[in-house]
C-alpha cells in the first residue's frame, strides 16, 4: 500500500508541475509580461480578474486529484490486465506511436462532445459543469477548472482509450501532454493561430481558439475540444463563429496589411 501512495504522489507531483508549466507559461506571457501590448490577440474585451484565476487553479488541482487517481488505477492496478497497454515497444511497430496517438485524440475528440452535450442538460448543468463556466472569459488556468463529477467524466477517456487501442506508456504521455496543450490553447483567451491558417483546409477542421472562446461567452454551441467534425455535422457550431474569427483576424492583421498596401504604393 505504502507503494501504490509513493505511485500516487509521484504521478500527482508530475501531473500538478507539468499543469503549472503548461498554462503558466502562456498565463505569464499574456496576462503578465505583455499584458496590454497583445490586445489586438485578445478576443474578448471583458478583463479576468484576480479571483477567478484564483478559483481555476483551486478547481484545477482538484481534477488533477481525480486525473491521478484514475491513471493509477489504469497504469498501476490490476485492471491494467483488461486493458490493451503494453510496455515493450517491439509489440507493435514504432510508427504505431504516432498512429494510435492521433487515433486516441479522434476517440476523444468524440467522446468529449457527447459527453459535453450532456453536461448541458439543464438537470445537470447546474450540479457539475457550472463550475467551468463560472469562466465567461476563461484564461489557461481554466483548462482543467471542473467540478468533481465533471473531472471524473472527462478523466475516464482514458479508460475508453485503454480498452479499445494498443497503446505503449509513450502514447500515454504523449496523450496527455498534447491534449493539455491544446486545452490551453482553447482557454488561452487570446487567437495566436498564424494568418495563413485561415485559408488553409485545416481552418475547416481544427478547433481555434476563439472557437472555444464563444462556446464559454456564449454558454452554448461549439462543443468540440480538437476537431469541428461533430459540431458542423450536428448543428452546434455557433453560426457567428467564422465572423467573429474573421473580425479578431481583421484587428490582428490590419495595421500590417496597410503597412504593406503603404510600402507597395510608394514602390510604385
Amino acid at each position: 500500500m505504502e507503494n501504490a501512495f509513493e505511485i500516487i504522489a509521484r504521478i500527482f507531483s508530475i501531473s500538478l508541475v507539468r499543469y503549472f508549466i503548461i498554462a503558466g507559461a502562456p498565463f505569464l506571457l499574456f496576462y503578465i509580461f505583455l499584458n496590454g501590448r497583445l490586445n489586438k490577440f485578445k478576443i474578448q474585451d471583458r478583463a479576468a480578474r484576480k479571483k477567478d484565476f484564483i478559483r481555476e487553479i483551486i478547481h484545477s488541482s482538484q481534477s488533477t486529484v481525480v486525473f491521478t487517481i484514475i491513471a493509477f488505477v489504469i497504469m498501476f492496478s490490476p485492471l491494467r490486465q483488461y486493458t490493451l497497454m503494453y510496455t515493450n515497444i517491439d509489440d507493435y511497430p514504432v510508427w504505431w506511436i504516432g498512429a494510435s496517438l492521433v487515433l486516441s485524440l479522434i476517440i476523444h475528440d468524440t467522446y468529449f462532445y457527447w459527453m459535453h452535450r450532456l453536461l448541458h442538460n439543464k438537470k445537470i448543468y447546474k450540479h457539475a459543469h457550472v463550475v467551468h463556466h463560472k469562466s465567461v472569459n476563461p484564461s489557461p488556468f481554466a483548462s482543467y477548472s471542473f467540478h468533481l463529477i465533471e473531472a471524473v467524466t472527462e478523466g475516464l477517456i482514458l479508460v475508453v482509450i485503454a480498452l479499445v487501442l494498443p497503446l505503449h506508456n509513450i502514447t500515454i504521455i504523449l496523450f496527455t501532454v498534447v491534449g493539455f496543450i491544446i486545452n490551453v490553447y482553447g482557454h488561452l483567451g487570446y487567437e495566436i493561430a498564424p494568418r495563413a491558417f485561415r485559408k488553409s483546409f485545416l481552418f475547416n477542421i481544427l478547433n481555434t481558439s476563439v472557437h472555444h472562446n464563444l462556446h464559454h461567452s456564449k454558454f452554448i454551441g461549439n462543443y468540440g475540444l480538437y476537431f469541428r467534425f461533430w459540431d458542423r455535422v450536428m448543428g452546434t457550431e455557433n453560426p457567428n463563429y467564422v465572423a467573429e474569427y474573421d473580425r479578431l483576424q481583421q484587428k490582428r492583421f490590419a495595421p500590417e496589411q496597410l503597412e504593406v498596401n503603404k510600402k507597395e504604393r510608394s514602390a510604385a
